[in-house]
Protein backbone atom coordinates (compact mmCIF):
# COMPACT_ATOMS: atom_id res chain seq x y z
CA UNK A 1 0.00 0.00 0.00
CA UNK A 2 1.18 3.49 -0.89
CA UNK A 3 -0.09 6.35 1.31
CA UNK A 4 0.28 9.85 -0.14
CA UNK A 5 -0.33 13.09 1.74
CA UNK A 6 -1.27 16.19 -0.27
CA UNK A 7 -1.31 19.47 1.67
CA UNK A 8 -1.38 23.20 0.91
CA UNK A 9 -3.34 26.29 1.86
CA UNK A 10 -7.06 26.74 1.38
CA UNK A 11 -7.95 27.14 -2.29
CA UNK A 12 -4.48 26.08 -3.47
CA UNK A 13 -5.80 23.46 -5.89
CA UNK A 14 -5.23 20.25 -3.90
CA UNK A 15 -8.43 18.72 -5.23
CA UNK A 16 -7.41 19.45 -8.83
CA UNK A 17 -4.04 17.77 -8.28
CA UNK A 18 -5.70 14.80 -6.57
CA UNK A 19 -8.21 14.38 -9.41
CA UNK A 20 -5.53 14.44 -12.09
CA UNK A 21 -3.56 11.77 -10.22
CA UNK A 22 -6.63 9.61 -9.56
CA UNK A 23 -7.86 9.82 -13.15
CA UNK A 24 -4.73 8.05 -14.36
CA UNK A 25 -5.09 5.11 -11.98
CA UNK A 26 -7.48 2.13 -12.09
CA UNK A 27 -10.60 2.96 -10.06
CA UNK A 28 -10.24 -0.02 -7.72
CA UNK A 29 -6.61 0.77 -6.87
CA UNK A 30 -7.01 4.21 -5.28
CA UNK A 31 -9.13 5.87 -2.62
CA UNK A 32 -9.12 9.47 -1.38
CA UNK A 33 -9.55 10.50 2.23
CA UNK A 34 -10.28 14.14 2.99
CA UNK A 35 -9.05 15.79 6.17
CA UNK A 36 -12.37 17.69 6.18
CA UNK A 37 -14.15 14.44 7.09
CA UNK A 38 -12.18 14.38 10.34
CA UNK A 39 -13.17 17.66 11.94
CA UNK A 40 -13.97 16.90 15.56
CA UNK A 41 -17.56 16.13 16.48
CA UNK A 42 -19.15 19.34 17.83
CA UNK A 43 -22.65 18.04 18.53
CA UNK A 44 -22.40 19.23 22.14
CA UNK A 45 -22.22 22.86 20.93
CA UNK A 46 -24.98 25.12 19.61
CA UNK A 47 -24.90 26.21 15.98
CA UNK A 48 -23.75 29.72 16.98
CA UNK A 49 -20.96 28.24 19.08
CA UNK A 50 -19.87 26.03 16.20
CA UNK A 51 -19.63 28.99 13.82
CA UNK A 52 -17.02 30.55 16.13
CA UNK A 53 -14.67 27.53 16.05
CA UNK A 54 -11.29 28.08 14.41
CA UNK A 55 -11.48 25.26 11.85
CA UNK A 56 -8.06 26.18 10.46
CA UNK A 57 -6.20 25.31 13.67
CA UNK A 58 -4.72 21.80 14.00
CA UNK A 59 -6.73 21.28 17.20
CA UNK A 60 -9.94 21.25 15.14
CA UNK A 61 -8.94 17.93 13.53
CA UNK A 62 -9.52 14.50 15.08
CA UNK A 63 -6.04 13.26 14.17
CA UNK A 64 -6.36 10.28 16.52
CA UNK A 65 -9.29 8.92 14.50
CA UNK A 66 -7.49 9.63 11.22
CA UNK A 67 -4.40 7.74 12.42
CA UNK A 68 -6.60 4.87 13.59
CA UNK A 69 -8.40 4.69 10.24
CA UNK A 70 -5.19 4.82 8.19
CA UNK A 71 -3.73 2.05 10.36
CA UNK A 72 -6.83 -0.09 9.82
CA UNK A 73 -6.72 0.46 6.06
CA UNK A 74 -3.04 -0.50 6.04
CA UNK A 75 -4.02 -3.68 7.89
CA UNK A 76 -6.53 -4.53 5.17
CA UNK A 77 -9.64 -3.48 7.11
CA UNK A 78 -12.60 -1.45 5.86
CA UNK A 79 -13.30 1.81 7.71
CA UNK A 80 -16.39 3.96 8.22
CA UNK A 81 -15.23 7.41 7.15
CA UNK A 82 -17.16 10.30 8.79
CA UNK A 83 -19.23 12.69 6.68
CA UNK A 84 -18.94 16.39 7.51
CA UNK A 85 -21.49 19.15 6.81
CA UNK A 86 -20.02 22.60 6.10
CA UNK A 87 -23.50 24.06 6.36
CA UNK A 88 -24.00 22.74 9.90
CA UNK A 89 -20.31 23.02 10.91
CA UNK A 90 -20.51 19.48 12.25
CA UNK A 91 -20.31 15.78 11.40
CA UNK A 92 -23.47 14.17 10.16
CA UNK A 93 -24.84 10.81 11.33
CA UNK A 94 -23.75 9.26 8.03
CA UNK A 95 -20.49 7.47 7.25
CA UNK A 96 -18.87 6.27 4.03
CA UNK A 97 -17.64 2.70 3.90
CA UNK A 98 -14.05 2.89 2.62
CA UNK A 99 -12.15 -0.23 1.60
CA UNK A 100 -8.35 -0.57 1.56
CA UNK A 101 -6.68 -0.06 -1.82
CA UNK A 102 -3.20 -0.04 -3.30
CA UNK A 103 -3.01 3.76 -3.19
CA UNK A 104 -4.52 5.95 -0.49
CA UNK A 105 -4.42 9.72 -0.96
CA UNK A 106 -5.00 11.88 2.12
CA UNK A 107 -5.61 15.53 1.31
CA UNK A 108 -6.10 18.55 3.56
CA UNK A 109 -4.59 21.84 4.66
CA UNK A 110 -3.38 20.57 8.05
CA UNK A 111 -2.30 16.99 7.39
CA UNK A 112 1.43 17.75 7.50
CA UNK A 113 1.16 19.52 10.87
CA UNK A 114 0.78 16.21 12.72
CA UNK A 115 3.89 14.04 13.08
CA UNK A 116 2.00 10.75 13.51
CA UNK A 117 0.19 11.37 10.24
CA UNK A 118 3.35 12.56 8.47
CA UNK A 119 5.18 9.41 9.49
CA UNK A 120 2.49 7.30 7.80
CA UNK A 121 2.94 8.98 4.42
CA UNK A 122 5.21 7.37 1.84
CA UNK A 123 5.09 10.54 -0.26
CA UNK A 124 4.40 14.05 1.05
CA UNK A 125 3.28 16.74 -1.42
CA UNK A 126 2.67 20.45 -0.84
CA UNK A 127 0.66 22.42 -3.41
CA UNK A 128 1.76 26.06 -3.42
CA UNK A 129 -0.40 28.84 -4.84
CA UNK A 130 -0.29 32.65 -4.62
CA UNK A 131 -2.36 33.97 -1.68
CA UNK A 132 -4.53 36.26 -3.85
CA UNK A 133 -5.42 33.35 -6.11
CA UNK A 134 -6.28 31.19 -3.10
CA UNK A 135 -8.57 33.90 -1.69
CA UNK A 136 -10.43 34.23 -4.99
CA UNK A 137 -10.95 30.46 -5.18
CA UNK A 138 -12.08 30.32 -1.55
CA UNK A 139 -14.60 33.12 -2.12
CA UNK A 140 -16.12 31.41 -5.14
CA UNK A 141 -16.31 28.01 -3.44
CA UNK A 142 -17.70 29.11 -0.07
CA UNK A 143 -20.39 31.29 -1.60
CA UNK A 144 -21.44 28.77 -4.26
CA UNK A 145 -21.09 25.49 -2.33
CA UNK A 146 -21.17 26.23 1.39
CA UNK A 147 -23.89 28.83 1.79
CA UNK A 148 -21.59 31.61 3.03
CA UNK A 149 -21.93 35.33 2.23
CA UNK A 150 -19.02 37.46 1.04
CA UNK A 151 -18.60 39.37 4.32
CA UNK A 152 -18.42 36.12 6.31
CA UNK A 153 -15.81 34.65 3.96
CA UNK A 154 -13.63 37.79 3.95
CA UNK A 155 -13.87 38.15 7.73
CA UNK A 156 -12.87 34.52 8.26
CA UNK A 157 -10.03 34.83 5.77
CA UNK A 158 -8.60 37.94 7.40
CA UNK A 159 -9.01 36.87 11.03
CA UNK A 160 -8.53 33.10 10.81
CA UNK A 161 -7.43 31.65 7.48
CA UNK A 162 -4.52 33.97 6.74
CA UNK A 163 -2.91 33.93 10.23
CA UNK A 164 -3.41 30.15 10.55
CA UNK A 165 -1.86 29.64 7.12
CA UNK A 166 1.18 31.67 8.10
CA UNK A 167 1.52 30.00 11.51
CA UNK A 168 0.75 26.35 10.76
CA UNK A 169 0.30 25.50 7.09
CA UNK A 170 2.98 27.33 5.11
CA UNK A 171 5.80 26.09 7.42
CA UNK A 172 4.87 22.46 6.61
CA UNK A 173 6.45 22.91 3.17
CA UNK A 174 9.70 21.85 4.85
CA UNK A 175 8.28 18.34 5.33
CA UNK A 176 7.25 17.93 1.68
CA UNK A 177 9.08 15.58 -0.66
CA UNK A 178 7.65 17.55 -3.58
CA UNK A 179 6.30 21.10 -3.84
CA UNK A 180 3.94 21.69 -6.76
CA UNK A 181 3.44 25.33 -7.84
CA UNK A 182 -0.18 25.54 -8.91
CA UNK A 183 -1.04 29.08 -10.00
CA UNK A 184 -1.61 27.32 -13.31
CA UNK A 185 -2.05 23.58 -13.76
CA UNK A 186 1.37 21.95 -13.54
CA UNK A 187 1.46 18.97 -15.91
CA UNK A 188 5.11 18.08 -15.35
CA UNK A 189 4.88 17.88 -11.54
CA UNK A 190 1.73 15.75 -11.63
CA UNK A 191 3.28 13.47 -14.26
CA UNK A 192 6.26 12.97 -11.92
CA UNK A 193 3.90 11.98 -9.08
CA UNK A 194 2.03 9.56 -11.33
CA UNK A 195 5.32 8.01 -12.47
CA UNK A 196 6.45 7.53 -8.86
CA UNK A 197 3.12 5.90 -7.99
CA UNK A 198 3.23 3.52 -10.94
CA UNK A 199 6.85 2.54 -10.16
CA UNK A 200 5.97 1.84 -6.52
CA UNK A 201 2.92 -0.19 -7.51
CA UNK A 202 4.91 -2.26 -9.97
Amino acid sequence: MLIIGIAGGTGCGKTTVVNHIVNELPENEVCVISQDSYYKDTSHLTYDERTKINFDHPQSIDFDLLVEHLSELRDGKTIQQPVYSFVEHNRTDETVSTKPSKVIIVEGILILTNQKIRDMFDIKIYVHTDSDERLIRRLKRDIAERGRDIDEVLDRYQNTLKPMHQQFIDPTKEYADLIIPNNHYNNVAVDIVRTIIKERLN
